[in-house]
């Protein structure tokens, strides 16, 4: 019997399918220093953001001869030394299509709470304050411009969404898709255009090598007043250079989902009354870990079939 080993959890219903396709389902997360031993008992493994699977665990994979198969549920794989594993035999799988949506809509919802003050007047109100004056000057999405950083399936996603809510929409990729502009109506733009045109910024790329893609450098080329979005990775933005940009009135709001270390210790950053700021949830919905279960047995069973 072949033994798939959850180490961040999986979905209910795609663990009850791998188990009645013939697979062991272990579902149980391992610091690094016993994963090390563990992943020796293992054909596959399935991680989502919180287990890290460097060299040290592929090499101790490849002693146990056993892992054949690993699994990022979700988009990104930077928490997987992929060509590592691949150069040792070991195959990485991701579920790129399953928490677009998700990821998208979490988007939206903060740069409605970094436009409206959602995240800290809901706070003062807890507090017994009644704040409407100094809540009370909120701007609307609509005949603003987003710029979206990083315009693959998720960047795609929100376009469609700040398109119907009658934004104009701009994207930077470092490739293009043919035909994407026509049929989107969506325009891509040097970066440097983007920063100067765009009232909202939305990062959604993989993890960046070297210098943060959000810097002061590049802080500096944007719209005094912006709005930022980060739900992609906490290394794409020097936290240091958005906090000095929010306090300095720079970037009107800055809604972060993701951080430099997480749980982040910045809390200069996620107590600021400017940040809307959510636990690295962008693919946390219901709908979202169950596509992601999905994926996940279609490609367990279709690598041993």
């Amino acid at each position: 019997m072949y033994r798939i080993l959850a180490s961040d959890g999986i979905e209910s219903a795609a663990a009850a399918a791998l188990e009645k396709a013939g697979f062991e389902v272990v579902q149980q997360f391992y610091p690094p220093e016993e994963l090390v031993e563990k992943v020796k008992e293992f054909d596959v493994l399935v991680v989502r953001s919180a287990t890290k699977v460097r060299a040290p665990i592929i090499d101790a994979a490849v002693e146990g001869g056993r892992l054949k198969l690993i699994i990022r549920g979700g988009v990104g794989v930077d928490n997987i030394d992929v060509e590592y594993a691949e150069s040792k035999g070991i195959k990485v799988r991701n579920t790129p299509k399953a928490s677009s949506e998700s990821v998208a809509e979490l988007a939206m919802a903060h740069m409605f709470a970094c436009s409206r003050f959602i995240s800290v007047a809901g706070h003062t109100m807890r507090e017994g304050k009644w704040e409407k004056k100094a809540y009370g000057k909120g701007i609307e999405l609509c005949g603003k411009t987003l710029g979206i950083i990083g315009f693959g399936r998720i960047g795609q996603k929100l376009g469609a969404m700040a398109k119907a809510m009658g934004m104009t929409v701009i994207a930077f990729d470092i490739f293009h898709i043919p035909g994407i502009e026509e049929q989107m109506g969506i325009k891509y733009v040097e970066m440097d255009e983007l920063f100067a045109q765009a009232d909202f910024i939305s990062l959604h790329t993989p993890a960046i090598d070297g210098k943060p893609l959000i810097c002061a450098e590049n802080i500096a080329k944007m719209k005094d007043g912006v709005v930022f979005i980060n739900t992609s990775r906490g290394n794409n933005v020097d936290e240091c250079a958005l906090l000095e940009a929010l306090n300095s009135g720079k970037v009107r709001g800055a809604g972060l989902d993701v951080f430099e270390s997480e749980p982040t210790p910045n809390c200069d950053l996620y107590n600021h009354p400017n940040v809307s700021c959510t636990p690295h949830i962008g693919a946390a919905t219901v709908e979202a870990q169950k596509r992601i279960g999905a994926e996940i047995v279609d490609i367990v069973t279709g690598f041993f079939n």
